[in-house]
């Protein structure tokens, strides 16, 4: 457990409690911004994803309150252990009525199983410690075959619905198709391992220079990474309004009828923008994008192709994604994990010690030997004869 200054025990019980500022959002990524260390986000979040998970503990939460289960059993979910593992203290399935009891800015204390406001006992839910989000975690373990095998159903069942993907155009805008055709480009959303695979590809991204698409909040790992999306695609939900502003262009991803509930989100930080309606996730709409505009090669980094990464997005199948790579084929190279393919195992400093003592040791051995020093002399010509320099 950490020990910050908003926990305690309280009196003579030893009950540890903590207290500190509530912030209210039934969806967890809409207050991200707001919460922080001296802050409790009261969300409702049935089964507690790993992305989110990792999130609050970025911030710094001292605790979390969840009106739904944060462990259903439904799938081996990793939120929840995250959390308890990092000493967040975890009060679950408090029931949805804390929204009306509670309100932004309330100082609230969790002790216990209880959330108490001015002493006054508001909810009881379940504190969820590390020893009981493992015994859940192992449980629901047990069952991932009826969750794949249902996954499986529902693949087959939404592909009679989004099948028009492998066939529809999609009405991409002339002037971004000709700024990707024939380039590479790269897909980047805020999923699994983002940051450590784009920085594995940092290399790639300087001598190649793709055509950057950040799906939603992609835009913002791209920033993050110090690079600028060229592209920001998505429905909205989850870029930052510095993501949308600091892009170079916003194309928002709309229902095949039309409606784009993101649209108003781009038009409040005064940005221009288009629609582009299609069936699917985002993430497979921005790969079809560049394949339809004549992509040389598209990388993907932080897309799901996961059991558990699917059920963790709210999504019961994957037809839309099996559809997508059936499409794009081998243009398509999923960067998943890359950055675990060669971990680094030295530093760069200590690369750079080791060149310069062999430079150093070279150095000396020519110089105290005149033939050597004369052999030296003949390869540096040859080499720069076949070199043409």
């Amino acid at each position: 457990m950490r020990h910050r200054e908003s926990f305690g025990f309280s009196g003579s019980s030893g009950e540890l409690y903590v207290s500190g500022r509530a912030v209210l959002g039934k969806k967890t990524k809409e207050i991200l911004p707001q919460i922080d260390a001296v802050t409790i986000p009261v969300i409702d979040h049935e089964n507690l994803d790993r992305i989110t998970a990792e999130t609050l503990v970025e911030v710094g939460v001292n605790a979390v309150v969840n009106a739904a289960g944060s462990a259903t059993g439904e799938y081996p979910n990793m939120g929840p252990f995250i959390l308890a593992r990092a000493g967040v203290y975890i009060l679950d399935g408090v029931g949805k009525k804390v929204f009306e009891r509670l309100s932004t800015g309330d100082e609230i204390e969790l002790r216990g199983d209880g959330i108490y406001k001015d002493g006054v006992l508001i909810a009881v839910g379940e504190h969820l410690d590390e020893e009981a989000a493992e015994r859940r975690l192992r449980e629901s373990r047990r069952v991932v075959g009826a969750a794949l095998e249902s996954f499986a159903q529902n693949t087959v069942e939404f592909m009679r619905h989004e099948q028009d993907l492998l066939f529809s155009k999609l009405e991409v805008p002339e002037d971004l198709a000709r700024e990707m055709r024939g380039r590479q480009v790269l897909v980047v959303v805020r999923g699994y391992d983002y940051r450590q695979d784009l920085a594995a590809l940092k290399t790639y991204l300087r001598e190649v220079r793709p055509f950057l698409i950040g799906v939603d909040g992609g835009a913002d790992a791209l920033l993050e990474a110090g690079w600028k999306p060229d592209l920001v695609f998505g429905d909205m939900d989850s870029v930052s309004p510095e993501g949308l502003r600091l892009t170079n262009r916003v194309l928002v991803h709309a229902y095949p009828d039309g409606n784009a509930p993101g649209l108003e989100r781009v038009k409040a930080v005064g940005m221009e923008t288009e629609t582009l309606p299609a069936p699917g996730l985002s993430e497979d709409v921005a790969i079809l994008i560049a394949e339809q505009c004549g992509a040389e090669l598209i990388v993907a980094v932080g897309t799901h192709v996961g059991l558990v990464e699917f059920l963790d997005k709210g999504r019961k199948g994957a037809s839309s994604t099996f559809l997508t790579r059936l499409k794009v084929g081998a243009r398509l190279v999923d960067a998943k994990g890359v950055s675990k393919l060669y971990p680094s195992r030295v530093s760069v400093w200590q690369l750079v010690a080791l060149v310069v003592a062999g430079l150093v040791a070279v150095s000396a051995i020519v110089h105290s030997s005149n033939s050597l020093a004369d052999i030296f002399q003949v390869l540096a010509i040859k080499l720069r004869l076949l070199l043409g320099i």
